[in-house]
């Protein structure tokens, strides 16, 4: 690699926790070392900041693009937000009430569920996260800045959906759960926000993701690298696979980048 790259992006899922939740410990050592050479390590996550304390800690990791791109922090500092519109949420939330679909709204700092938080949808796709169920308030997203929303639907049912496609943006990642994004939203916008305040481009950096929201991403900065358990339909948009999560993934990536 002939480019000396300045920041690392890290999705959390499948990327820097393998399906136990756990960081490989080659990629602890990955990121120490990322560390003292200068180099930023970020994460990258559609997952909301409160669900990312422990690991960002673990790790002394305390920039992060969290909400698929809609909120970025920079050493602590908020620096970027994107919001669903009002108008939006009313729209899904009379749609999903029809066909009696459940709905999570998260928020800055907490998150709720508009239907009991022991729907088998929201308790199994949430668990496996392995974060705290959200409580019960229906009405949260009316009096609160909403990020993302959680809607719990087989993919079977994603076609009842189609006549929000021009207000929203609609990304599985899991079999009952779907991320409900601003339409045009991605990863990519809260990164290029973050580059933008430290005064990098995108070619400085290399991002790692496993999943169908992290295209954007991967496409976005200098040097994508999809890990090796990743979903097939990510590959076309990475510039280099590494090896799966548990094989030392990170590590061999970052080599790969000239990083390690």
């Amino acid at each position: 690699m002939h480019t000396v790259y300045k920041i690392v992006f890290f999705d959390i899922d499948g990327t820097l926790v393998n399906e136990e939740k756990q960081v490989p410990a080659s990629t602890i050592i990955a990121i120490q070392q990322l560390k003292r050479q200068g180099i930023e390590p970020v994460i990258a996550t559609g997952r909301a900041p409160y669900f990312i304390k422990p690991l960002a800690e673990q790790l002394g990791i305390d920039s992060y693009v969290c909400l698929n791109g809609g909120y970025a922090v920079y050493r602590g500092e908020p620096l970027y937000r994107r919001i669903i519109a009002k108008s939006s949420i009313e729209a899904l939330v009379k749609l999903a009430a029809k066909h009696k679909h459940s709905l999570v709204f998260e928020g800055e700092h907490n998150y709720f569920t508009d239907t009991d938080n022991d729907h088998p949808f929201v308790v199994g796709s949430i668990s496996s996260l392995k974060v705290d169920l959200p409580a019960y308030d229906p009405d949260f997203w009316k009096t609160n800045d909403i990020y993302q929303i959680f809607l719990h639907i087989e993919d079977t049912d994603e076609h009842l959906y189609e006549e929000l496609q021009s207000e929203f943006k609609l990304i599985r990642w899991h079999q009952h759960a779907i991320d409900v994004l601003p339409a045009g939203g991605s990863k990519a916008q809260g990164i290029a926000a973050l580059l933008e305040l430290v005064g990098l481009k995108p070619e400085d950096a290399v991002a790692f993701g496993d999943g169908l929201n992290d295209m954007e991403m991967l496409s976005y900065v200098g040097f994508g690298i999809a890990m090796g358990n990743s979903h097939k339909d990510l590959l076309p948009y990475a510039d280099h696979v590494t090896t799966h999560v548990d094989e030392d993934g990170i590590r061999n990536g970052l080599i790969t980048a000239g990083l390690l």
